[in-house]
């Protein structure tokens, strides 16, 4: 294994996956809802810019999530979609420009499942769920056994546009992470009960993309180490579905936790330091041989040094770090390094954060980050105009998949 120089040689190591493929960095800009597409699931100039300046800013792969496979359950109207509709050429610009200085693009699959954006979807989920603030239908036995293969269309689609990997969604809550977890998942049949059972839908996704793919295109999946919720995924479980993958040809296990569950404790507006998930990454390390990568709270060099240094994983996932420095690979990677400052907020209202630091990445893809001042207030009346605008949008553009469901 190729090294570099320095106190920070470990970070810039390249990583060999088990299907072959080479990361030059052990960096991630890790997935984001970026809500930069279009409204009709394409990407727009805006988005492409911003992937372009992660991959000149030295990650060694960015995750574009969530991108959908199925319009009738995405988790926001500005995100991409893989399908019939879907415009090539501009697929094929994100992708080209994205991969600058050697850097990957993996698409990060996905399905929100009983956390659809209500506006344009009809949430199904593993189980019929009427709680407060989440209501939705249960997903029919055929149904279930149709999402491999919608995992596998998607996934061959973003290969043929350029995308040099793909990131499968089982994690923070979204429908595949339903499954896994006792919370959500109520069933009965072959999908649901013991962690093998409802870990069976994962397990043939893998399968089905792996198929559609080949054997030499990276294929990673993330996971969560933990619920964070009372009755959800606990640890033991998580560590049980990691002994699974291993059984599989998955290339990278990303681990995280949590789940935008009404109510629940959200891990990412923590104001704790340092990395989470950390402890049971360690456990993990040892139940399987896949390359494992770890996502969550990293804002320090040192961090990440450690992490990669100690063993605990072969990868690190940044994702609000990056947004506030799209060079922060090149930096952490230098002799130099250096830390970003991260903005303090009085009082922050529900979802005012992520409105804030989507917001931003708007900014950074409109090269305009400098004159950027915005308020929380101001964040989310501007994030939740532009949702509403994409979902007349996403309505018109995908009335046939509703009217054929």
């Amino acid at each position: 294994m190729m090294k570099g120089s320095g106190s920070n040689h470990r970070l810039q190591s390249t990583l060999a996956l088990p299907c072959g493929a080479i990361l030059k960095n052990r960096l991630v800009k890790s997935a984001m809802s970026d809500s930069l597409a279009d409204g009709e699931g394409n990407p727009t100039e805006a988005q492409i810019r911003l992937y372009e300046r992660w991959a000149e800013g030295g990650v060694a792969v960015s995750f574009i999530g969530e991108v959908q496979g199925d319009p009738r359950f995405p988790e926001k109207p500005g995100n991409l979609m893989l399908g019939a509709h879907s415009n090539q050429p501009m697929l094929k610009s994100l992708t080209r420009r994205a991969v600058v200085n050697g850097a990957h693009l993996w698409a990060q699959l996905g399905h929100a499942g009983a956390l659809a954006h209500l506006p344009i979807s009809q949430p199904k989920g593993p189980s019929a769920l009427n709680l407060d603030g989440l209501q939705c239908a249960a997903m029919s036995i055929d149904e279930v056994q149709a999402l491999p293969a919608m995992y596998a269309r998607a996934a061959l689609h973003a290969k043929t546009v350029g995308f040099s990997g793909v990131h499968i969604h089982a994690g923070h809550g979204f429908l595949l992470s339903q499954f896994l977890s006792p919370l959500f998942n109520h069933r009965s049949d072959g999908y649901g009960g013991s962690i093998e059972a409802r870990c069976r839908i994962v397990i043939d996704v893998i399968r089905e993309v792996r198929r559609a793919v080949g054997p030499l295109f990276p294929v990673g999946i993330r996971i969560n180490s933990t619920d964070l919720l009372e009755g959800g995924l606990t640890e033991a479980d998580a560590l049980e579905v990691v002994r699974l993958l291993d059984q599989t040809s998955i290339d990278l296990i990303d681990i995280s936790g949590g789940t935008y569950f009404p109510g629940a404790k959200s891990s990412s507006d923590s104001s704790g330091v340092g990395p989470y998930f950390l402890d049971f990454a360690r456990l993990a390390k040892g139940v399987t041989n896949v390359p494992l990568m770890l996502t969550g709270g990293f804002k320090k060099r040192d961090h990440a040094e450690n992490a990669i240094a100690g063993g605990v994983v072969d990868m690190v996932g940044v994702a609000r770090a990056m947004a506030l420095n799209p060079q922060l690979a090149n930096t952490w990677l230098s002799e130099e390094g250096g830390d970003p400052e991260f903005p303090r907020f009085e009082s922050a209202p529900p979802g005012g954060i992520t409105a804030w630091y989507t917001m931003r990445l708007t900014a950074l893809g409109e090269d305009r980050e400098k004159a950027f001042k915005m308020d929380l207030p101001t964040a989310i009346k501007e994030y939740e105009e532009r949702d509403a605008q994409r979902c007349v949008s996403w309505k018109k553009t995908f009335a046939d998949s509703y009217e054929s469901s």
